[in-house]
């Protein structure tokens, strides 16, 4: 069974709180396909060939949640995105002592989502990569700071991002 736009946009609207993930398991559908029908305000499509320049970018906003779910467990990173180099097919991240750490399989990733969605009735923003399937390998939420507010200056960063992609969003 094929699942429109319309029926997922529907979806949506009668729950807005739903997280993309929680509508793909209703809807047995991938993750991506939810997001790509999250409304025009909310997503931009960051072109895959600027994922380097992201990446490269990314350590210069300051403290974040990186999040990587796997088999319905959730893993939650706060603290800046690390730098990164490519070597032996990965872009491997570079962290002195305590810190995030992997490697990165950027060659399979098919998309990179901006999403600005609220999170449990608060203000949320988020870079989600996606890999073949459509499902999401890894995202990067903006920090917030100890009273739970987001950094103005990641949510300007994020906002350039996305106009930089829609530039109607401006």
């Amino acid at each position: 069974m094929s699942v429109s736009v319309e029926q997922i946009r529907q979806h949506l609207e009668a729950d807005p709180a739903a997280m993309p993930s929680q509508v793909a398991a209703e809807l047995n559908i991938s993750e991506f396909e939810v997001v790509s029908a999250l409304p025009s305000e909310q997503l931009s499509i960051l072109p895959l060939e600027q994922k380097d320049a992201l990446l490269a970018e990314l350590p210069e906003w300051g403290n974040m949640t990186t999040i990587i779910s796997a088999s319905g467990s959730i893993f939650e990173f706060k603290g800046s995105f690390p730098k990164g180099k490519y070597a032996h097919g990965y872009y491997n991240l570079i962290t002195k002592g305590d810190g995030l750490h992997g490697h990165l399989k950027l060659d399979v990733i098919s998309a990179i989502a901006l999403i600005s969605k609220p999170f449990r009735g608060t203000e949320s923003h988020s870079i989600n990569f996606f890999g073949p399937q459509g499902e999401v390998v890894f995202k990067v939420y903006l920090g917030r700071d100890k009273k739970r507010v987001l950094l103005p200056e990641q949510v300007a960063r994020f906002t350039e991002l996305k106009q930089s992609v829609n530039p109607e969003l401006a």
